[in-house]
């Protein structure tokens, strides 16, 4: 092979070369490119994702006040309850009372 032949192969191969090269990048360029009408949709989605997480925390926090709300009303409902059967067990206790206190005063 004499200097001519190769200047020439050498030439090929390096144009060879940049043709895969360029055709390498105009893939890698095709597949991961994102169109401005895709960027606008995401950022479009992003905002709403943020939304709706803003929302999703204020019911969280409006159901735990009133989680605590419910709770709370429950307790002193209990309470009540429990004052108020003590309250008729103390009544009932006093009838009997009467009760016997005027059998006694009858059989007497």
């Amino acid at each position: 092979m004499n200097r001519t032949e190769f200047v020439i192969a050498t030439a090929i191969i390096l144009f060879v070369a940049f043709c895969m090269g360029w055709f390498a990048n105009w893939l890698i360029h095709r597949f991961t490119h994102v169109s401005r009408s895709d960027v606008g949709e995401l950022e479009r989605m992003a905002q709403e994702l943020h939304e709706a997480e803003e929302t999703r925390d204020q019911s969280i926090t409006y159901l735990q006040q009133r989680e605590a709300e419910l709770t709370n009303q429950l307790s002193q409902t209990e309470a009540e309850l429990n004052a108020a059967m003590e309250g008729l067990r103390d009544a009932r206790y006093e009838a009997e009372e009467l009760r016997a206190y005027i059998e006694r005063a009858q059989q007497a």
